[in-house]
Order: structure tokens, then sequence, then C-alpha cells
């Protein structure tokens, strides 16, 4: 049984090119290609040490390891959507070997044919709004509603102290969420397509604040910048707006097939 795995980073059509010179993955291996039905796999061999099955389950856990491997899948992904439409395949999709990818484009030339033609001439942007919470009343702290009578028990007072920071804190929720729908409306006006993801962890994004909108927006090219300029407009005092991209349509094209695992 080989102990190397084929990993797949994007699929694009075959047009007879081969991938930037020099170009490296995951370990530093090399980029090479493997075309089949008119389209090509972008793919490298790496160890099942780390990317076989049960090593992944263990490595997916490591935020280290997980971002360095995040970070060499997108740099391959942006390198080969720099020649033109890239389906983007799912972090850590691999296969036992390189007949396997050869099947995959035979057995799904029509969906990754349909796929790069509907994100020809458009780019990702990303758009996260957060929203800082309202501080939570110090259950010792004397603020919120004063007591009905100076008789009143503390317990009860505290209660209403509670009851008013939770009621507090809801109506900012709601606030902030309302303004950020307007913002994923407008600018799912201007956009092809739109995908609204989960809010992140903030082990992940790094803040505790609300995340109160977390999309995709896939864009024409020539509106991007019409479309950077509306997110610079819809900014809001009270809220963290942030845009990213444009980044190559992960959202919009991503396989299922194999992910997360040896395939």
């Amino acid at each position: 049984m080989t102990d190397t795995g084929t990993y797949l980073y994007a699929i694009a059509r075959d047009t007879g090119t081969s991938p930037p010179p020099g170009l490296t993955g995951l370990l530093g291996a090399p980029v090479r290609t493997i075309a089949e039905a008119g389209l090509v796999a972008y793919v490298g061999t790496v160890p099942l040490a780390q990317f076989g099955e049960a090593a992944l389950k263990r490595n997916l856990e490591d935020l280290t390891w997980l971002e360095a491997t995040a970070r060499a899948h997108h740099q391959v992904v942006e390198a080969v959507a720099e020649a033109g439409p890239v389906a983007p395949v799912r972090l850590v999709t691999v296969y036992r070997g390189d007949e396997q990818i050869h099947r995959l484009l035979r057995d799904r030339a029509h969906e990754f044919t349909e796929v790069l033609a509907r994100v020809a001439g458009r780019r990702e942007w990303g758009v996260k709004v957060f929203a800082a919470p309202r501080p939570a009343a110090s259950d010792d702290a004397g603020g919120g509603e004063p007591p009905e009578s100076a008789a009143e028990r503390p317990g009860t007072a505290y209660l209403k102290r509670r009851r008013t920071n939770l009621r507090t804190r809801e109506e900012a929720w709601h606030r902030a969420a309302s303004r950020a729908e307007r913002i994923d409306s407008v600018l799912t006006g201007i956009a092809v397509a739109r995908r609204r993801h989960r809010a992140q962890d903030p082990q992940l994004s790094g803040r505790d604040d609300w995340m109160v909108l977390n999309g995709a927006y896939l864009v024409e090219d020539e509106r991007g910048e019409e479309f950077a300029a509306a997110v610079a407009a819809l900014r809001d005092p009270e809220l963290d707006v942030q845009l990213t991209g444009p980044w190559a349509p992960y959202s919009f094209t991503i396989s299922e097939s194999g992910a997360g695992g040896t395939a």
C-alpha cells in the first residue's frame, strides 16, 4: 500500500497550459496537472502520515497546522486563478492516487464545465460585519432599574437588573442585525450570486464581538470597484464592516467530493 496520496487543489479548463513555473503547494511539493475530459486538475503528492484519514482527524484540531495548510492551499488556487476560471476544491481533499482524479474528471465533467462557465469573468468578495455587544452589567452593580422601595429585597433588585441588561443586549443585537441585513441587501443587488456563511467561532475570528454578517458575493470583474465603493458607503459608526477580496470563487464552486479525508 502506498504511503502517499494525491492532494487536489482545484479544477480548471484544459487549455494545454502548465502550472506557473516553480509553483509549490503543501510541504513545498511541486504542483502538477492531470488532464481528462477537457478539464485539468491541479494536484500535489502528500504523505498519508499527515493527510491520511486517521492523521487528518488529529491535524484538523490543530489550528496552527490548519492555518498553514489553508495558506498553502489558497496560494496554489490563487496562482491558478490568474490564468482563468477555476473551481477550488475543499481544503484537504486527498485521493489515493492519480487514477481516482482521472475518474473524478470523467464522471463529473459536465458539472465542472458548468461551474467554470458560471464563474468565468467573476470573482468572490467577502464581507464580515461585527458589532460590539453592550457591556454586561456587573452582578454587584447598582445600575439598572431602581428598587420600587427601600424595603425591596436584594434578590429582587438583582433580578430586575439582570432583566434590564438582557433586554438591552437583545435590543442592541436586533439593531445590529437589522443594519447588517441592509448591507447584505444592497451588496446582493450588485453581485450575481450571494452565500451567507455561519458566523465564525471567536477562536477563529480572533474577536469577541458579535459577527452579524458573514457573506460571500460573486461579482463581475468590471463591477469590482463598484462593489468595494458600495461597501465603503455602507460603513456604520456602530459596526465594523470588513471587506476582503477579490478571491477565487471558493463559496460558489467548491466540490464536496472527498472532502476532509482520503477518498
